[in-house]
């Protein structure tokens, strides 16, 4: 891998690794260790337990502190691919773990006290060999669906962004190599970082990437440490002409006094900024945010301005998530007209997007 340079190292400096030491003597495990030679060592038993990173809302003072110096190296034990039927028809093993950027809004650090930086899984070559054993027994799709018509898509990203990960080692390249030769199966992931170095990884449409988008002053708010809006919409022509599969993902569509209005304008830029070959294979995938009771109240110690936009008890029900937590969602009654409202929008600012699925 290239040194890092400064927009990298803005994003993941990392000044101390903690690793399971079976994931160092890995080869995959030795390059991380051999990106940052600097870095002080912290062996550790388990990926999972290190007091200092994770399980500590109370972090929340030095969380970006931490997702930009803090790197973990561990193994990924269990490897499964599990159903999934709206974006991807499976979730892929994830070959890494947490991220450096701080969506306030965001799912996935809620079993890590939140500060969650990226653990880098090591043992790559068992994970990739999974996805061929599990991508062979599948056989030919034999129907078309809304992850895609022919192919059998996998997600790679679930618990992290893949162009943050191949800022920090080569897992994603592998993975892209994979399944550029696996005819019968596609690989996807969605981005809010845009890393121009995917661009030399030669995926021949065998990888679909998924741009996040929202409006720009939306997202200066809660899109803390991601690459700019303008600079995603820049790069959907390049990532297709580089050979990529290129969606967006709208998403979280959040729901405030002027918010259709700011996605015209951002459904304007869309189309300003795409070629005809970008628009005719662009599709979307629409998502309406969820919030989380216990990352609203971490919120209110380090971001307290996103819960502003987030967390509007007049307009939202709770719900139950499957991991017992309560969540937040808009009204059923209010959502549905929202979701309707935000579709015929696009069907007037943007007939070329045809939206995958809407929720």
């Amino acid at each position: 891998m290239p040194e890092p340079d400064r927009r990298t190292r803005d994003l993941v400096d990392v000044t101390r690794i903690y690793y399971e030491p079976a994931a160092a003597e890995l080869p995959r495990g030795r390059q991380v260790l051999d990106r940052w030679p600097d870095a002080t060592r912290v062996p550790v038993e388990s990926h999972w337990r290190i007091p200092e990173l994770h399980g500590d809302e109370t972090n929340v003072d030095r969380w970006v502190r931490i997702k930009r110096e803090a790197l973990v190296l561990g193994i990924k034990k269990s490897l499964q691919a599990r159903p999934n039927g709206r974006s991807a028809d499976f979730i892929a093993p994830s070959t890494s773990n947490g991220c450096a950027m701080a969506c306030a809004y965001c799912y996935v650090p809620r079993r890590k006290g939140y500060s969650n930086p990226v653990t880098v899984f090591a043992n790559i070559e068992q994970i990739t060999g999974y996805l061929a054993r599990h991508v062979a027994r599948q056989g030919v799709k034999p129907e078309a669906n809304q992850c895609d018509p022919t192919s059998w898509v996998y997600d790679l990203g679930e618990n992290s962004d893949c162009s943050v990960d191949a800022e920090i080692s080569d897992n994603v390249d592998d993975l892209v190599a994979l399944f550029r030769g696996l005819p019968t199966a596609k690989a996807s992931f969605a981005t809010k970082h845009v890393n121009r170095r995917l661009l030399t990884l030669d995926p021949q449409g065998r990888t679909r990437v998924r741009f996040s988008l929202m409006p720009a002053r939306v997202a200066k708010l809660l899109d803390i440490r991601t690459s700019p809006v303008p600079e995603r919409l820049a790069a959907l022509d390049d990532f297709v002409a580089a050979g990529y599969e290129v969606h967006v993902n709208l998403s979280p569509v959040v729901v405030h006094e002027d918010w259709l209005a700011l996605w015209a304008e951002l459904l304007d830029q869309l189309g300003e900024a795409t070629s005809e070959t970008t628009k005719a294979q662009l599709q979307a995938e629409v998502i309406f945010l969820t919030h989380e009771e216990n990352l609203h109240q971490v919120n209110l110690g380090w971001h307290p301005r996103a819960e502003d936009l987030l967390w509007r008890p007049a307009m939202q029900e709770t719900k139950r998530s499957q991991s017992g937590g309560l969540n937040v969602r808009y009204r059923a009654g209010d959502k549905a007209r929202y979701v309707r409202e935000l579709l015929e929008l696009i069907t007037d600012r943007a007939p070329y997007l045809r939206v995958r699925y809407a929720f």
